[in-house]
């Protein structure tokens, strides 16, 4: 943080959210991992501190990679609605759900209640690189009823959103 910034900023009343003076990156490097329509933002990340604070926002339609890793998350929901797995728990989220997500966990946040879904992201400071499904681990997640329609969306009504 440059020496004229202020000690604390109100976000801009615009959508997308955005801070003034922080970056809006992408969400990750374009062909890493199956994403859509994401962008993130590292509110703080210091070596002040041991953890990391990122505002992610997901367009209508779009989704965070289905991923696991040894770190936890600590999740608030800012704006908007959608869903998100943790393990094979599927639930409708909306501010101002709190989400954890345990290590070693799948999981995936969509925007796919017909509006964008923004959340606040805490992690460790240093982390490790995320782990995909396998095309195994993908199918016997997807035996499981309500994942299989979270991840392929049928059986998902927007009704469920509101």
């Amino acid at each position: 943080m440059s020496e004229n910034a202020p000690l604390m900023a109100r976000p801009l009343g615009a959508t997308p959210l955005r801070w003034p003076g922080v970056d809006c990156l992408s969400y990750k490097e374009e062909g890493s991992a199956p994403f859509h329509a994401i962008t993130r933002q590292v509110l703080f990340s210091s070596d002040d501190f041991s953890c990391e604070l990122r505002y992610f926002e997901i367009a209508t339609n779009g989704f965070s990679t289905l991923e696991r890793h040894g770190h936890a998350h600590g999740v608030v929901i800012l704006r908007g609605q959608g869903h998100c797995l943790v393990g094979r728990e599927v639930r409708v989220v909306r501010a101002p759900d709190r989400v954890m997500v345990p290590p070693w966990t799948w999981h995936q946040f969509r925007a796919n209640c017909a509006e964008p879904l923004g959340f606040l992201c805490m992690v460790a400071a240093t982390r490790d690189a995320p782990v995909l499904p396998t095309d195994a681990e993908l199918v016997e997640l997807a035996s499981d009823p309500a994942v299989n329609a979270f991840l392929y969306g049928q059986g998902l009504v927007n009704d469920r959103c509101s």
